[in-house]
């Protein structure tokens, strides 16, 4: 932990809010309706982070419109970047998580580790005001804002603007199936667009989307019907 709490960069006066950050709802007081886990701080943590880099991409990027700056906003929040700044502090280590779910995986799953992270900038925020966060979100996020110098598109969106440009119509998903525990799922969806379809897993819908899209792009190489 001692690693972990330098990361971090800020001496929480309220240590309960920190513990609450770190605590799983695997590991929540079923008495007390999971209100002890982090999902009500990962509810703040989430709009809190949208505010900070809102702030820091029209500080950095002054001359780009609101749609370019939405594009670089909705990567940077993502979930997947969520879950890499999670690994990447040490967050899996800290969480709390009953001993039988830790051996199922489920410290390293990316929806744990990203709702973890904006738990964490909830408590932050909660603790130490809006300039405790944006100091944490600054420090971690900042090879994230500066790895392209152009406004990043995300899988589903590439692909709808291929098919759309080709007068192919939208990209249809639907999903296959669901399957683990409420805390751990799995999903499978398909994306058919212009006559072919692709899958992707992944632990939210939106994740499978992203994949199953990212897949059916990745078909594309060395076509040149599509």
């Amino acid at each position: 932990m001692t690693d972990f709490l330098r990361r971090l960069g800020h001496d929480f006066a309220d240590p309960a809010l920190l513990s609450q950050a770190l605590t799983h709802r695997s590991a929540a007081d079923p008495r007390r309706r999971q209100l002890d886990s982090n999902e009500r701080l990962e509810f703040l943590g989430d709009r809190v982070l949208a505010l900070t880099v809102a702030e820091w991409l029209s500080e950095r990027f002054p001359q780009e419109r609101e749609g370019e700056l939405g594009k670089r906003l909705s990567v940077l929040v993502a979930a997947d970047v969520l879950a890499k700044v999670g690994e990447e502090i040490g967050l899996s280590q800290a969480l709390r998580i009953p001993p039988a779910e830790g051996r199922t995986g489920l410290r390293q799953r990316a929806t744990v580790l990203a709702d973890a992270t904006e738990a964490l900038i909830g408590a932050l925020y909660l603790d130490g005001g809006l300039e405790a966060a944006r100091r944490f979100v600054r420090q971690e996020w900042a090879k994230w804002i500066a790895a392209d110098v152009t406004p990043p598109m995300s899988a589903k969106s590439r692909l709808q603007e291929h098919t759309l440009g080709r007068g192919l119509g939208l990209p249809e998903y639907q999903l296959v199936s669901a399957t683990g525990p409420s805390h751990a799922p799995v999903f499978v969806i398909t994306v058919q667009a212009a006559g072919r379809v692709a899958e992707g897993t992944g632990d939210t819908k939106r994740s499978a989307e992203q994949q199953a899209a990212e897949n059916w792009l990745a078909g594309l190489e060395g076509r040149s019907d599509v």
